[in-house]
């Protein structure tokens, strides 16, 4: 394995289609593990917790036997994972179904390998990668009000509220988020309360779910 691989699970219930997306990933990926389910999508992420997830919208099991019902599943592991929603189908419910549930990017299945090779990249980087034309379903259904109200929610967090707020919502407890920023304990009480206040949450819990939603973990 190359030091800058970046780990790949494929998620779709064609293997005809996985053995051939295998075959087009350049050298830059490798697939460490394939799910045909959500069930065993969900275990394989968890086991393997890789860079990238390409996942495919439409799957069996599970209760709604969806992409987004994967990534609710691996929900904490956002911050690490990143999901690259790859589908046959380009309506506009589905990407903004799959987006509003975490994923970092939605491509069609008649993207080349070399493409699809490059979006993996680029998510796993931090982008958000969109086929041209399903951009515009995004823009559409969130829009620059959502961003700006995003923007604007995290405007009345200082820095050191920000940091803190990051760490709490991934699952740190408050001994580990005065050790990561070398301050106290009782400091951090203090941060994560400010936080809690600002923002009109009520728990660490509503603020996990919050920083998912916004995709900040």
């Amino acid at each position: 394995m190359n030091p800058g691989t970046i780990d790949v699970v494929v998620v779709d219930d064609h293997a005809i289609f996985r053995s051939g997306l295998k075959a087009d990933l350049d050298a830059r990926l490798r697939v460490v593990a394939e799910a045909d389910t959500v069930e065993s999508a969900i275990a394989a992420i968890r086991a393997r917790r890789p860079a990238v997830v390409l996942l495919d919208v439409h799957l069996p099991g599970g209760v709604g036997g969806g992409g987004a019902e994967v990534i609710a599943g691996c929900r904490d592991l956002l911050g690490d994972t990143r999901f690259l929603a790859l589908s046959v189908s380009d309506a506009a419910e589905d990407v903004v179904t799959v987006i509003r549930a975490g994923a970092r990017g939605y491509v069609t299945k008649t993207i080349s390998g070399a493409e699809i090779s490059d979006a993996v990249v680029r998510v796993a980087g931090g982008d958000a990668v969109f086929s041209p034309r399903l951009a515009g379903f995004v823009l559409d259904a969130f829009g620059t009000a959502a961003v700006a109200a995003v923007d604007d929610e995290l405007d009345r967090l200082s820095a050191r509220e920000l940091e803190v707020m990051r760490l709490i919502a991934r699952g740190y407890s408050y001994k580990e988020v005065a050790r990561e920023l070398f301050i106290s304990v009782k400091t951090v009480e203090t941060h994560v309360s400010a936080v809690l206040r600002k923002l009109q949450l009520s728990n660490r819990h509503e603020l996990t779910r919050w920083a998912a939603d916004r995709r900040l973990l």
